[in-house]
């Protein structure tokens, strides 16, 4: 048996993160689970990373009142956890006179929702705003509070923040069953042990309704999971600065034309039903789709400059919307349930409802006088003045060797992510922290050099030194462990 926590988060994604976060501020002891050798490398790493601005969901939903109380929330934590946002605005465009009753629709349903400074805008000005744009433009719903925001470090950062605030995260831990006593929800059992609680918060994502069925003995509850792909450009292939809607569809918001936080451009994703979570592959019919589908928004795009394709899926229940609750049928648990988009916007106010359901549910919540809610990235190199990156060459010479050319990251940066508050452990935790293995090589050039700096700081063989966790070795032996056949060189 493990040691006691007052609360166990099952699942370390955005909402769990953020979740652990709030939880930080407060005189508890908590523990964040994550089945991976990694934090979120499930849907908050295979996303859009738009902050939605709140127009979207069903007035009265949970999803409208969270997906604009989250919004809110995302400038003063950008500020204190040193995440790069740009609060780009957004674009609902209507290609077609026929598509202009919707966007009068959803500029209702936005106000409905509370959303702040939509306006529907004529065609000309359309044009002004992105050049790239259809000609058939009609008009469009800009929203002005909507975004992009670096999907990777949010989730490094708030659970990085969580950590320097007394929170223990620990990896490769797979949520297995909970134990009970008198009826209550009293441990969490995992692969890596059983460990007593008072409250288990389920924040597992796709996974999620395994974790529901075991708190709810008799439950068949069942995520459906929809699959969607992306494809990035290069950013000297395409300069474009808006985030881009289509008018939605009964699949959802459609497929989306970004700019992101690091200057490509982005477009996804798609929407289909898979049967596994294993199913996270892209397919040459659905990027086929996504580019003819991005062409309607920007006629000028093609494949010319694509350096990168991925999928993710999202986790989609009926009814469609989000479930925070604390079921009566299981004291101690509380259930955060069908988190799909825009669940990443949402995510600070999912964590303060979760928050207000412990204190409900009895858990006393006595302030931290302690807690310190900013937390600072790690210099980039890139982004430094030429003074600067002298200044911290002189300090730290790992900052002065160039491994990743693309992207211009440094030694320096590989090894603070290494001995970050949460070790990247792995090439891809390594590339979600400093961005390295994104540019036009995609890692080519950067991944020799990543290993022998991995094998070198974590103390292991280079034969040990993986992509993303067991089972994704990059060196299964050397080749001067092969013998030469004999008579040959």
């Amino acid at each position: 048996m493990g040691d006691a926590f007052d609360v166990i988060i099952i699942g370390a994604g955005i909402v769990g993160a953020m979740v652990a976060r709030q939880l930080s501020r407060f005189d508890l002891k908590v523990l964040l689970l994550e089945k991976e050798c990694d934090i979120g490398m499930g849907a908050s790493s295979a996303n859009s990373a738009i902050l939605h601005a709140g127009f979207d969901p069903k007035p009265g939903s949970l999803k409208a009142r969270l997906n604009v109380a989250g919004n809110k929330a995302w400038d003063t934590l950008c500020l204190d956890l040193d995440i790069p946002l740009r609060r780009t605005g957004s674009y609902v465009v209507a290609i077609g006179e026929e598509e202009l009753p919707t966007l009068e629709g959803l500029f209702k349903q936005g106000l409905d929702n509370g959303v702040p400074g939509l306006r529907l805008i004529q065609r000309s000005e359309m044009l002004t705003r992105e050049p790239l744009i259809n000609p058939a433009v009609a008009g469009a719903l800009f929203a002005p509070t909507a975004g992009v925001v670096d999907p990777f470090q949010a989730v490094i950062a708030a659970a990085e923040n969580a950590v320097a605030n007394g929170v223990t995260v620990m990896l490769n831990c797979a949520f297995e069953d909970f134990e009970r006593k008198d009826g209550r929800i009293s441990a969490v059992k995992t692969s890596r042990g059983t460990f007593p609680c008072r409250f288990a918060v389920n924040c597992a994502g796709a996974g999620a309704a395994r974790v529901l069925n075991a708190a709810l003995p008799g439950s068949t509850t069942q995520l459906q999971l929809r699959r969607g792909e992306y494809l990035i450009y290069d950013q000297s292939e395409i300069i474009l600065n808006n985030v881009l809607f289509p008018t939605p569809s009964e699949k959802g918001k459609g497929i989306i034309v970004s700019t992101t936080t690091h200057g490509n451009v982005m477009i996804g994703p798609n929407s289909n039903f898979v049967e596994s979570q294993d199913e996270r592959g892209t397919t040459p019919e659905g990027l086929d789709e996504i580019l003819g589908h991005a062409k309607r928004l920007v006629p000028s795009m093609g494949t010319q400059g694509i350096v990168a394709q991925y999928a993710g899926l999202r986790a989609c229940a009926e009814p469609d919307d989000f479930t925070v609750e604390a079921p009566r049928e299981a004291p101690g648990f509380i259930n955060v349930f069908g988190i799909n988009s825009p669940g990443f916007v949402s995510a600070p106010a999912i964590a303060d409802l979760v928050r207000d359901l412990l204190r409900e549910e009895g858990l006393e919540l006595r302030p931290r006088w302690e807690f310190r809610p900013e937390r600072r990235a790690s210099p980039r190199y890139h982004a430094l003045s030429h003074r600067e990156k002298a200044e911290l060459i002189a300090r730290e010479p790992a900052y002065g060797r160039i491994v990743c050319r693309c992207e211009e990251i440094t030694e320096g940066e590989i090894i603070a992510a290494i001995h970050s508050p949460i070790p990247a452990t792995t090439y891809d935790a390594v590339k979600r922290r400093t961005w390295l293995g994104t540019g036009r090589c995609q890692g080519g050039f950067d991944y020799p050099r990543v290993l022998e700096i991995l094998s070198r700081e974590l103390g292991i063989p280079l034969s040990s030194v993986t992509k993303k966790g067991p089972g994704s070795e990059f060196i299964h032996r050397g080749t001067k462990d092969l013998e030469a056949p004999h008579g040959t060189l």
